[in-house]
């Protein structure tokens, strides 16, 4: 399928909840004159602690070259957890665009603010080492949702994500996607744009003033621009 922009988010490669197989169907069958990675596509801190990375990872960096050796625009957006990049921006890596935020045009002529979103998270801007905390606790939910699938797979049941459930829930609690989403808005009007699309809350959503890609670790979306100027979401 043709596409003129894809936007993923949070692929998160390298860490046990990246779903390598979607990730690889997905870029084999899609292509776009536009390919924007929107931040943690290699997950640096799961690097660091307890790498997971194998030839799939390895296939899926190699592809994303390929397309853009092939007239593909990439755009690389720095996340928290490919924040290793940070001290290096802007660079450009195999005509690969690496950048800390970008501006698209639609073919609707609104104006998108494209950024990861970790700048509207406090518990990563003010509390790295709770964020760290939570990514451990992650971990574990990951291990457990890994065993429920495998027992699910046996009752022939589809695929459910305990993890997502659980992170939706804390982060209700303190009314975190309200927020994140609000600020996210407030902050593409104030930099002069229409549209604000971010990742990094796994979240995907389309509304009005503001688009979320997803991830691909427990909702495996990403989002698409036709050549009629619609955005929609889809699910791998």
């Amino acid at each position: 399928m043709m596409w003129k922009t894809i936007i993923m988010s949070d692929l998160h490669l390298g860490a046990r909840q990246s779903q390598t197989d979607k990730i690889l169907k997905f870029l084999s069958e899609n292509e776009s004159e536009t390919l924007i990675l929107n931040g943690d596509i290699i997950d640096g801190w799961a690097m660091k602690k307890n790498p997971n990375w194998d030839k799939k990872c390895t296939k899926i960096v190699k592809k994303i070259i390929k397309k853009s050796k092939n007239d593909t625009e990439v755009i690389w957006i720095r996340g928290n957890h490919d924040d290793f990049l940070t001290d290096f921006l802007p660079m450009s890596f195999n005509k690969i665009k690496i950048r800390e935020k970008h501006t698209l045009v639609g073919l609707d002529g609104r104006f998108y603010y494209i950024f990861h979103g970790d700048v509207l998270d406090f518990v990563v801007l003010k509390a790295r080492w709770l964020a760290v905390i939570g990514g451990h606790s992650y971990d574990f939910i990951i291990r457990l949702n890994t065993l429920y699938n495998k027992i699910r797979r046996w009752f022939k049941l589809p695929y459910h994500s305990l993890a997502n459930i659980v992170k939706q829930s804390v982060k209700g609690a303190i009314n975190f996607l309200d927020n994140f989403e609000k600020n996210a808005v407030n902050l593409a009007r104030t930099e002069g744009y229409d549209v604000a699309i971010c990742g990094h809350i796994h979240h995907p959503k389309i509304g009005d003033d503001y688009m979320n890609s997803g991830d691909f670790c427990e909702n495996s979306t990403c989002l698409v621009e036709d050549f009629n100027g619609e955005w929609k979401i889809l699910e791998i």
